[in-house]
C-alpha cells in the first residue's frame, strides 16, 4: 500500500525558509514522478514542482529560483526546500506521486497523495 506523509510545515516570516519532507512507503520513489503541489484557502490546487524518476526537474514560475525540490531514494524521501518565503506562499503543501514514465503539472494525473502540511507565512 502506498502511503505519502509529509512534515515540515510551519509558520515563518516573510523571507524565511523551510524544507518540506514527504516520506514514502509501499513503493520505491526512484521509479516514481514525485511532485508537490499546494492550495490556498479558497482557491484551485496549484502544482509547485515535480521530479521525474530520470531526474528531470520542472518549477511553477512561482517558485523558480526559491524552491528546490530534490529526493533521497535511499530514504524513499522526497524534500522541497523554500526559500525567501512570501506571504502568498501561505498554502496548504502535498506531496504526490505517480507510477508514469511522464510527470506532469496536472493533480489529475497524480494516484497517490499525502494529507498535506500547513505553511504560514506572515508579513
Amino acid at each position: 500500500q502506498v502511503q505519502l506523509v509529509e512534515s515540515g510545515g510551519g509558520s515563518v516570516q516573510a523571507g524565511g525558509s523551510l524544507r518540506l519532507s514527504c516520506a514514502a512507503s509501499g513503493y520505491t520513489i526512484s521509479t516514481y514522478c514525485m511532485a508537490w503541489f499546494r492550495q490556498a484557502p479558497g482557491k484551485e490546487r496549484m502544482w509547485v514542482a515535480y521530479i521525474s524518476s530520470y531526474g528531470t526537474i520542472r518549477y511553477a514560475d512561482s517558485g523558480k529560483g526559491r524552491f528546490t525540490i530534490s529526493k533521497d531514494n535511499a530514504k524513499n524521501t522526497l524534500y522541497l526546500q523554500m526559500n525567501s518565503l512570501k506571504p502568498e506562499d501561505t498554502a496548504m503543501y502535498y506531496c504526490a506521486a505517480d507510477s508514469g514514465n511522464m510527470c506532469s503539472a496536472l493533480d489529475m494525473n497524480y494516484r497517490y497523495w499525502g494529507q498535506g502540511t500547513q505553511v504560514t507565512v506572515s508579513s
